[in-house]
């Protein structure tokens, strides 16, 4: 049956208010950013700046190191990403392929572990990193987000192995080749979109991450961005609100970008044309 022209219509409206309800914060973040002082204090707040400036983020940037900040959440969450998928794809292979009731365990282990709160974690592994001499370091770091995102990449790939079909490895073990060899010349490059997606929400996850670096970094120099950013709230909880919203707006642009090339890579299809029936 074809949906009838009222209820597509209030299909239309529904997902516009919720792209509506996405789009306001960063909308009113972006218009922040670029009000002077005087706008920023007024009654009667408008969208669009009268009299838009760049002080807000001369400002940010003489006030705290951001650009050092950045290229530490950049290190952190790209050590993470790269970890993470090599350390997932041969697990997620294996979890995959292998219906026995480890494998099953270990879905079931990964399921109920994102349901654990970050507080809950967050003793155990300052405790671990203690005992490594990693606390307040970047590899420190790199580690607890390879350890909180493993369960969620192991997931996501393991739905992109089921979906390869297991003749192209059989055909591959009939002409000789491991399980080493196939995973990595036959199963892998077909992965490769799952790959990628799966690299970008990690490297995501890690970014903007807040709270593991907060308690972890102590040193102002080995900070990420996120917590440099709540510098910019004072001791009374008054926000320097300018500045905070240019620094927030320069610290959302890299994950609206890694958005729009998972976006990219999910649609474009894992196994197209790679099987002729």
């Amino acid at each position: 049956m074809r949906t009838g022209t009222p209820a597509r219509a209030g299909q239309y409206i529904a997902l516009l208010a919720y792209l509506v309800f996405l789009a306001f914060p960063f909308l009113w973040l972006v218009s922040t950013a670029f009000k002077p002082p005087r706008e920023l204090g007024s009654l009667h707040p408008t969208w669009i700046p009268k009299d838009p400036t760049l002080a807000n983020f001369r400002q940010a940037f003489d006030e705290q190191p951001l650009l050092h900040a950045a290229l530490n959440s950049l290190l952190a969450a790209l050590a993470a990403a790269v970890v993470a998928v090599l350390i997932a794809t041969p697990m997620a292979y294996v979890v995959a392929r292998r219906r026995t009731r480890l494998a099953k365990a270990v879905t079931g282990w990964v399921v109920v572990s994102q349901a654990f709160p970050f507080v809950l974690l967050i003793i155990p592994l300052f405790l671990v990193l203690k005992s490594l001499r990693l606390i307040n370091s970047v590899p420190g770091l790199v580690l607890v987000y390879v350890v909180w995102a493993l369960p969620f990449a192991l997931w996501m790939l393991a739905g992109y192995v089921r979906a390869v079909p297991p003749e192209l490895e059989e055909a591959a073990a009939v002409d000789g080749a491991g399980r080493v060899r196939t995973l990595a010349s036959v199963t892998a490059p077909l992965l490769a979109p799952g790959i990628v997606a799966t690299g970008l929400f990690a490297f995501i996850t890690a970014w903007n991450e807040f709270f593991f670096a907060l308690v972890l970094l102590k040193t102002p120099e080995k900070q990420t961005l996120p917590v440099v950013l709540t510098h910019f709230i004072g001791a009374e909880g008054v926000a320097d609100l300018g500045p905070l919203a240019a620094a927030a707006f320069l610290a959302t642009l890299p994950s609206l970008v890694v958005f729009a090339l998972i976006q990219r890579r999910i649609t474009g299809g894992m196994l197209t044309g790679a099987v002729k029936s």
